[in-house]
């Protein structure tokens, strides 16, 4: 499991898909979520700009995040 770590209230569903080398592009996550493969809290998100807060966990091609403060 990857964690990130918050440096503001929030980091977007996309940044944080990057962040974790789960895509490489902003594109890559944008066809990601759109294609309904990404899922927050085990709901799948269709919003690339989606805030994701400390506590959030994201599951995407078989790994996981989870956002920390």
């Amino acid at each position: 499991m990857e964690v990130i770590k918050l440096r503001d209230e929030y980091i977007k569903l996309g940044q944080a898909l990057k962040a974790a080398g789960l895509v490489e592009t902003g594109v890559d996550a944008k066809y990601a979520i759109e294609d309904g493969l990404v899922k927050v809290n085990g709901e799948v998100a269709t919003q690339r700009g989606k805030k994701l807060h400390a506590g959030d966990v994201v599951s995407y091609d078989g790994e996981t995040i989870k956002i920390e403060a």
